[in-house]
């Protein structure tokens, strides 16, 4: 009769374990499905970010074509008045000629006085031309100036997407991502402090400039070389018409009627041909001709907006013929720029301000900053792509027996006494629970490109990521539980 009345109670005892056991199974999981969520979805919206910075990075390259462009056009308007003043030159050089060849009797007379008349015609051209040119000047200059300010509200938007970023990440709430935990695990955790603070920790660390907390990771990058990298990638986005435009020879962009009165109807007959004529527009370390026409240069860091236009213009007429060179240029910097030659030119330009000129910290309102990726060498830390954690808990124990009768009571634990021998405490429910997860930012282009992890390309994803032993055991460290942080570095125990 007892030992039948034990096994009843061992049956008892051994079916309620079973559904309590059942229980926490079920919460476990639901619990480790809402970590990798959270995980997921922070790991998605911090790849958005990247990629946001990606495409902003890209407006800001696109403004400093657009200037280029500017300043190309302006340099384009600028040399027609310098060509008819070749024009000018020229003219004096055959009315000279045609007096060489008087002699005495001074056959060519009429020549010399049309030639001179003729040179007046292209010095008046000239000067309407540049009064024309001076007109442009203002508008010219408010547009650089607000290419320039696009650059830094672009930045600031940068700037404002990151905080909103480190928001979510150190918390796990924002943004909607509260839903998580009400549709998956009602009962969990927040996001622990710890882990949230890592998270922004890494994110932070993915962006060169921004303060790196996290050890073993590299510092930051020199100014001098944040800025080449974006003054390479806009000058190599350049149109062939700012980079090498004029060439090989009749600049066909310049007005046709420009182009009709300079090679034939000024001077009525014989032809003006302009020849070499070239021209570019570059984001360069400095003013002057050298720096614009040089080829690609390790040491440009991108301080000044510059454009030139130059060729020669060969004039025949009668019995003479004229050579003379053309030149004019145009520059904005922080100094005041110059525009040669000053007779077309009024004001500064003085409206660009330079490449990355103050650290990112301090570069919220100017200096033309941008994001930029802090590359890692270690493939032990993903090349520096930004791992995101979760860590949150649950009481997996109801901790009502109206709601899960098979606790049998609140304690969720039945003790046991065995006469002598002593008494037993036998736990039917589990305690709390915790999951943990880690997902990965990473960089990865589609079809067969391979290219290291950068902020000028949008190809950032997301995907829930294995952990090492040793991740693991920082993670749940930070988390503030380090006997399970220690657990986990035990030797060949599976993650």
């Amino acid at each position: 009769m007892v030992l039948a009345a034990l096994s009843l109670l061992l049956l008892a005892l051994m079916v309620a374990l079973s559904f309590n056991l059942s229980h926490a199974l079920r919460g476990k999981t639901r619990l480790q499905q809402h970590s990798d969520a959270l995980a997921y979805s922070m790991a998605t919206l911090e790849a958005r970010s990247l990629n946001y910075f990606a495409v902003s990075n890209r407006a800001i390259a696109s403004s400093y074509v657009a200037m280029n462009s500017m300043h190309a056009s302006m340099t384009a308007a600028s040399v027609t008045a310098e060509m008819y003043s070749a024009g000018e030159s020229n003219f004096y050089q055959i009315a000279a000629m045609e007096a060489a060849l008087s002699g005495n009797k001074c056959k060519h007379c009429p020549h010399i006085v049309q030639a001179v008349r003729i040179a007046r015609k292209f010095r008046q051209a000239s000067s309407q031309q540049r009064s024309r040119i001076q007109r442009l000047e203002n508008k010219f200059n408010k547009t650089v100036k607000s290419l320039d300010r696009l650059m830094d509200s672009l930045h600031a938007s940068q700037r404002s997407v990151f905080a909103e970023t480190s928001q979510v990440l150190s918390g796990g709430t924002a943004h909607g991502l509260a839903k998580l935990q009400q549709i998956n695990a009602p009962k969990a955790s927040a996001l622990s402090p710890g882990v949230g603070k890592l998270n922004s920790a890494e994110f932070a660390c993915a962006i060169d400039g921004m303060p790196c907390r996290v050890s073993g990771r590299p510092g930051d990058t020199a100014l001098a070389d944040r800025a080449k990298e974006m003054t390479i990638l806009s000058n190599a986005t350049r149109t062939n018409w700012i980079a090498n435009r004029g060439k090989p020879s009749l600049p066909r962009y310049l007005h046709p009627e420009f182009l009709r009165l300079l090679t034939r109807d000024i001077q009525g007959e014989g032809f003006s041909q302009p020849q070499s004529h070239l021209g570019t527009a570059k984001t360069v370390q400095n003013r002057g001709k050298a720096a614009l026409h040089e080829g690609p240069s390790l040491q440009n860091t991108g301080q000044v907006i510059s454009a030139d236009e130059h060729g020669i213009l060969f004039s025949q007429w009668k019995h003479g013929i004229g050579r003379s060179s053309y030149e004019a240029r145009i520059s904005s910097d922080v100094s005041g720029g110059e525009h040669v030659p000053r007779k077309s030119h009024s004001g500064t330009h003085d409206q660009f301000q330079g490449n990355y000129t103050s650290e990112l910290m301090s570069c919220a309102n100017k200096g033309h900053c941008f994001m930029k990726f802090r590359a890692d060498p270690s493939p032990e830390r993903d090349f520096g792509q930004p791992p995101v954690y979760s860590y949150v808990t649950q009481q997996l124990r109801a901790g009502d027996v109206r709601q899960a009768p098979w606790e049998l009571n609140e304690a969720g634990s039945v003790k046991l006494r065995f006469g002598t021998t002593g008494e037993g405490t036998l736990e039917l429910a589990a305690g709390e629970g915790a999951g943990l997860s880690k997902a990965l930012v990473y960089y990865h282009r589609l079809g067969d490109w391979q290219e290291p992890p950068n902020l000028f390309n949008p190809f950032w994803r997301a995907k829930l990521h294995p952990f090492t032993a040793s991740e693991a055991s920082k993670v749940l460290d930070e988390a503030g539980n380090p006997d399970a942080a220690q657990l986990a570095e035990t030797p060949r125990l599976p993650m």
